[in-house]
């Protein structure tokens, strides 16, 4: 669990880091990196114009929105025709249900692991449509998983789409995606959408590897703008209708999906993030992983020494089981009531809810109150082992 990440040469990068407050609710949206802040006000002050005219400012402006949508794909190894750029996670799903084509009788399975952003949309399109909604569940009610062997008795002939998390944002772990892309694909309509908010802050995704049909991720919780993305295989851009208006052209993800352009300052700031991984990416991705795997083993053995403290997720700190999403109750202490009490001797700050996951915290892990719901504590690569330290000796006092 050695690593060789030099964290406080990362930190320099966020200016946020600099203030007093210690970020810990990073699975609800990380700091901005100082290149992404730079990127935006140069855009607004230098050319912020609309796209697309033949003036010299013009230009600018749409080769850096053209090279903000490269840096985007390249980032999962897509191309820039099969992703598009909103604002949330939640619109860009929405979204690609009303566009999505359905036929009577088809199934949607949907796992119960997911934020609500990648049940809602699907749950509400088979409502309208008369379709069938299967709930994919799991039966451990303090380590859920995304299990396959669940997922093959629920899928079908019938099954048009399933929808999962690549990590639950409650429990932190990974779950098996190229696996279940290939249960899914053995069928013949079956397509597979995977939410990798809570994954790709963490670990570099490719989506050709994975073989998933739509993915979805948020920008602003991978250090930079409050942006989203969603992926489609151009393989199956036949089955999305056009949201657009009918003059435009549909042979981009983009332009069959998107209202109206991303929004161009903050689109045009992504190549800021991409640059930040460096010229050799994957390493850089393995020492942060590497670095963060400390940090939770150890946060997660304070929570295991404690026998009033329940984990809800992987009690390993191993970085190919879990990321550092950490989600846990206290006996007889309300979440809500813990983060207050931490609230008042520190600066640390972290959340207590249901983070959007409602049904998985109700009917998996069966907690009787999900609106007060866990404590939730989240690191990214830019935490120090003195900051989790120092939350450890907090919790101690205020359980003491």
């Amino acid at each position: 669990m050695t690593s060789s990440f030099d964290v406080e040469a990362a930190r320099v990068h966020f200016p946020a880091l600099q203030q007093e407050q210690v970020f810990m609710d990073n699975a609800g949206g990380s700091q901005v990196l100082g290149s992404v802040v730079e990127s935006i006000c140069s855009y607004m002050i230098n050319t912020n114009v609309q796209l697309g005219a033949t003036y010299k400012v013009s230009q600018a402006s749409t080769e850096g929105f053209s090279n903000g949508y490269k840096a985007a794909a390249s980032f999962i190894n897509a191309q820039p025709e099969e992703i598009n750029i909103g604002v949330s996670t939640t619109q860009l799903l929405h979204n690609l249900s009303t566009a999505l084509q359905f036929q009577p009788g088809d199934e949607v399975i949907v796992s119960k692991l997911n934020h609500e952003a990648n049940s809602a949309p699907w749950v509400r399109i088979a409502e309208r449509l008369g379709l069938t909604v299967k709930y994919w569940s799991s039966s451990h009610p303090t380590n859920p998983t995304c299990e396959v062997a669940e997922l093959k008795t629920l899928l079908s002939d019938r099954t048009r789409l399933v929808t999962c998390p690549h990590a639950s944002n409650i429990t932190g772990t990974i779950s098996p995606i190229r696996e279940i892309a290939d249960a899914v694909h053995a069928h013949p309509r079956a397509l597979l959408c995977v939410d990798g908010v809570a994954l790709v802050p963490h670990r570099p995704v490719d989506v050709k590897a994975l073989d998933v049909d739509f993915y979805a991720f948020s920008w602003y919780k991978v250090y930079g703008p409050h942006l989203a993305q969603l992926y489609a295989s151009s393989r199956v851009f036949d089955q999305i209708q056009s949201l657009a208006h009918f003059f435009k052209p549909t042979d981009t993800l983009d332009l069959k999906l998107n209202l109206a352009s991303a929004n161009y300052e903050l689109t045009n700031s992504i190549p800021a993030v991409v640059e930040y991984f460096g010229a050799e990416p994957s390493k850089t991705w393995a020492e942060m992983a590497a670095h963060e795997e400390r940090l939770q083993a150890i946060f997660l053995e304070f929570l295991a020494s404690d026998a009033r403290i329940t984990i809800i997720g992987d009690p390993s700190a191993q970085r190919d089981v879990r990321v550092p999403v950490i989600s846990f109750t206290v006996q007889g202490v309300g979440s809500q009531q813990l983060v207050e009490a931490v609230e008042g001797r520190s600066a640390y700050g972290f959340r207590s809810g249901h983070m959007y996951s409602h049904r998985l915290l109700k009917e998996v892990c069966g907690l009787a109150d999900v609106e007060d719901g866990v404590v939730r504590v989240s690191f990214l690569h830019y935490n120090t082992k003195a900051e989790v330290q120092g939350l450890v000796k907090v919790l101690q006092e205020v359980l003491a």
